[in-house]
């Protein structure tokens, strides 16, 4: 039986994105399959430091945080494939199954113009034209088409949710520095 892959334990950074899982071993030489949770997975073919943590569910075969220095990640058939030193063969990608993948956001590559990372528009402030405050953006939801701002905030001391489509029709300026979205949009939408 192959040992497992021996892993340097390390502690994870304070800027990481959870930016994956790997599904499964690929091939017989230690290759393994990668699950992105974006569409545009470059992150996880330019990065060549990858932070593991084991999966919460099922079989275990590491514990904490380790550091798995990536040796080649590649697109095949619409899906990422990925080997590391560490990882000499199949039975050691197969003990790699669940595992979360992160990345230190400082190792995402740059964004386009007028592009922006879900990550770095989470607990910006909203505010409107006339400078109200709607609330922070929450979460982003893909409706297909479009990207969708959920907002939280309180109305009398209840937590509630808007909707604001991530649009040029809607959204005026980003301003990352600022921590804040503008936007064309009322209270009571």
């Amino acid at each position: 039986m192959a040992p497992l892959p021996a892993f340097e334990p390390a502690q994870l950074p304070a800027d990481a994105v959870e930016v994956g899982r790997i599904a499964d071993a690929w091939g017989v030489k230690g290759w393994f399959k990668v699950l992105p949770f974006s569409a545009d997975a470059e992150v996880l073919l330019t990065a060549k430091r990858w932070f593991l943590q084991p999966s919460e569910r099922g079989a275990r075969t590491f514990a904490g945080t380790v550091l798995m220095p990536v040796k080649q990640a590649r697109e095949h058939s619409g899906s990422i494939v990925a080997t590391a030193e560490a990882v000499a063969d199949r039975t050691a990608a197969e003990s790699l199954k669940g595992a979360r993948i992160f990345v230190s956001r400082a190792e995402f590559p740059q964004a386009a113009e007028d592009e922006y990372y879900w990550v770095d528009l989470l607990g910006l402030d909203v505010v409107n034209r006339e400078g109200v405050a709607l609330g922070q953006v929450k979460d982003l939801m893909s409706t297909g088409p479009q990207t969708v701002l959920v907002i939280a905030y309180e109305e009398e001391g209840k937590a509630l949710e808007r909707m604001i489509p991530f649009v040029s029709a809607y959204v005026d300026k980003v301003e990352l520095s600022e921590r804040r979205i503008t936007v064309d949009w009322q209270t009571d939408y």
